[in-house]
C-alpha cells in the first residue's frame, strides 16, 4: 500500500519562505516522477511542480516559477517543495502525488497516488 505523507505547511506572512516535504512508502520511489499540486478554497486543484525520477528534470507552473524549487531524495524517499516570496494567493492545501511514469508531467491523471494534503496559509 502506497502512502504519501506531507508536512511543513502552516501559517506564514507574505514574503516568507516555506519548505514542504512528502515522505513516500510502499512503492519503489526512485522509479517514478513526483509532483505537487494545490487547491485553494472554491477553486480546482492546480499543478505546481513536478520532478523526474532521478531529479534532473523539473516542470513548474508559471505562478511559482522562479520562486519555487522541487527536489527529491531517493535515499530518504522524500520529495520537497521549497517556496519563497509567498503571497496570499499561494494560500491552499498542497498535495504531493506520485506519477505512473518516470518523467515529470503536469497532468493530474498521470498521477496514481496522492497524499492527504498540508495547509499553507499566507497572511498579508
Amino acid at each position: 500500500q502506497v502512502q504519501l505523507v506531507e508536512s511543513g505547511g502552516g501559517l506564514v506572512q507574505a514574503g516568507d519562505s516555506l519548505r514542504l516535504s512528502c515522505a513516500a512508502s510502499g512503492r519503489t520511489f526512485r522509479n517514478y516522477a513526483m509532483g505537487w499540486f494545490r487547491q485553494a478554497p472554491g477553486k480546482e486543484r492546480e499543478f505546481v511542480a513536478s520532478v523526474s525520477w532521478g531529479g534532473l528534470r523539473t516542470y513548474y507552473a508559471d505562478s511559482v516559477k522562479g520562486r519555487s524549487t522541487i527536489s527529491r531524495d531517493n535515499v530518504k524517499n522524500t520529495v520537497y517543495l521549497q517556496m519563497s516570496s509567498l503571497q496570499p494567493e499561494d494560500t491552499a492545501v498542497y498535495y504531493c502525488a506520485m506519477s505512473s511514469i518516470g518523467e515529470p508531467t503536469t497532468t493530474p491523471l498521470m498521477y496514481t497516488y496522492w497524499g492527504q494534503g498540508t495547509q499553507v496559509t499566507v497572511s498579508s
